[in-house]
């Protein structure tokens, strides 16, 4: 397993699918997982879709700048570190943003997010 190619791929996955239908963003989450968007914390797979599908925006367009990997220890998890450009729909300039994922494997070969941190980066 290529941790650079699962980064990348998971990365591709998750904005596509943010971009066009954020509520399928569930089945990447369980009901351990965290996030922590723009500060607030938010447990369990369906109250971080909630707080996805709440925001207050219905259309954007998410441009990955970088993507940065680490294994992440023996039970094979992964650290993803990502950069890039919020678009917004009828908005004239884009938000930068950071944002971290910790992935774990699951049974099925394949990974879940059990941490997401999310930050808007001000200059």
């Amino acid at each position: 397993m290529d941790p650079d190619a699962v980064a990348k791929a998971f990365v591709e996955h998750y904005y596509s699918t943010f971009d066009t239908n954020r509520a399928t963003l569930a089945n990447l989450y369980q009901e351990s997982s965290m996030l922590t968007f723009e500060g607030q914390k938010i447990q369990g797979s369906s109250n971080i879709v909630a707080k996805l599908t709440s925001l207050p925006f219905q259309q954007c367009k998410h441009s990955i700048t970088t993507v940065d990997c680490q294994p992440s220890g023996p039970s094979g998890g992964m650290l993803v570190f990502v950069s890039g450009n919020l678009q917004l729909a009828g908005e004239q300039h884009a938000l930068k943003f950071s944002q971290m994922f910790h992935l774990m494997p699951t049974p099925q070969s394949s990974f879940y997010v059990l941490n997401d941190i999310f930050r808007l980066n001000y200059a």
